[in-house]
């Protein structure tokens, strides 16, 4: 069941931190290119609150009540987020999102790794699951009227990354397959809020 609320518009104080996704109504094609983010067009944004352990959606019209969540959130966690999805959302925000403090999972994986990966990649040698979709399916959802797939879809996103934020958290690391080594690399990471000035230039990637 996909839940849209939180106790009516009124948030506990305790959020924590929230992990998000966005999914859009047009595609870079349809606006013009990649530097369009802001005709781009918001569908769905789905959400997952630590505090009260919930699963959130919103739809273009609800954002209103996402940015409550925002400007209550500890930490803004997510996969990408600082060159889609924060990009995308700005238009529909009235303050600076740049006051957020965020931590985008492929962001800080690359500075381990030296290169990037799909939540895909990472997901499926970490967790041993795999995203339901792509984006370009959500979008002819967009189209066809059929918002409650959506929903569904980001909200498996968000749980995906979620769970790989609460492995690393727990860990210290998250996995990829490597060709070269021929199986499963640990790249270190260190998302625990409390520690992250801990300097992890020296970490070692660790061959599974």
């Amino acid at each position: 069941m996909v839940k849209n609320r939180l106790c009516g518009t009124y948030y506990p104080m305790d959020i924590g931190d929230i992990v998000f996704d966005i999914e859009t109504q047009k595609s870079f094609d349809e606006v013009g290119g990649r530097t369009f983010f802001d005709k781009l067009g918001i569908s769905v944004v789905g959400t997952y609150v630590y505090g009260p352990d919930q699963y959130l959606t919103f739809e273009e019209h609800e954002i209103p009540e996402f940015e409550k969540l925002l400007q209550k959130a500890v930490r803004v966690v997510g996969f990408n987020i600082h060159h889609f999805d924060l990009e995308v959302l700005r238009p529909y925000i009235s303050w600076d999102l740049k006051k957020l403090s965020t931590l985008d999972l492929m962001d800080d994986v690359k500075k381990s790794l030296g290169h990037r990966l799909y939540l895909d990649s990472l997901a499926d040698a970490t967790l041993g699951v795999r995203k339901s979709g792509d984006g370009m399916q959500a979008l002819r959802w967009y189209k066809e009227g059929k918002i409650d797939e959506i929903k569904k879809y980001c909200l498996k996103d968000v749980e995906i990354t979620k769970n790989l934020y609460d492995f690393g958290r727990k860990n210290g690391h998250v996995l990829f397959y490597s060709r070269d080594a021929g199986g499963k690399v640990a790249v270190p990471v260190n998302w625990n809020l409390e520690v992250r000035s801990k300097n992890l230039d020296n970490a070692q990637l660790k061959i599974f």
